[in-house]
């Protein structure tokens, strides 16, 4: 049964969010510590803007260092190898649709950046692409309805 929690990163994606998580761990955490330390001192803590505002940070950081955490445990490595017959993460697809040819690499959801020419696996684009080949039509349910595209290419 595959892993629910199971993310999709290319190698520069993995590196990127171990130096995310080292710069949190050790810098940002203490930064905060340090904040809230001064905050204190100033006295009462029921009306200090300073000491809430470096709580609700201390949150948000303590927050996305668990959410790196379980995306390094669930990790799966990208082959830079994808086969080029298939559609697969990590494939680029080279597309005709309704406004032209289009190239898109799917990756996975921690990393699209769709202006950047990366799309999620998770998305209906990338889940629609995902297992076609060559010369395949597919056939994506979007808000503004149903769009058909023709698999040109798989680098």
């Amino acid at each position: 049964m595959p892993n629910s929690n199971q993310s999709y990163v290319t190698k520069e994606g993995l590196e990127k969010l171990k130096l995310e998580l080292k710069e949190l761990k050790t810098g940002k955490r203490k930064e905060i510590a340090s904040r809230i330390q001064e905050a204190k001192e100033l006295g009462d803590l029921s009306e200090n803007a300073e000491y809430a505002e470096a709580k609700t940070e201390q949150a948000f950081v303590e927050g996305r260092i668990i959410e790196i955490e379980n995306l390094l445990k669930n990790a799966t490595i990208i082959s830079d190898e994808t086969g080029k017959e298939i559609v697969q993460v990590g494939s680029t697809v080279i597309f005709q649709g309704p406004e032209g040819e289009k190239k898109y690499t799917i990756v996975g959801s921690n990393e699209a950046n769709p202006s950047k020419g990366l799309i999620s696996n998770e998305s209906p684009l990338g889940q629609a692409f995902l297992g076609s080949k060559v010369g395949s039509k597919v056939e994506v349910r979007l808000p503004r309805g149903v769009v058909h595209y023709t698999v040109k290419s798989i680098e």
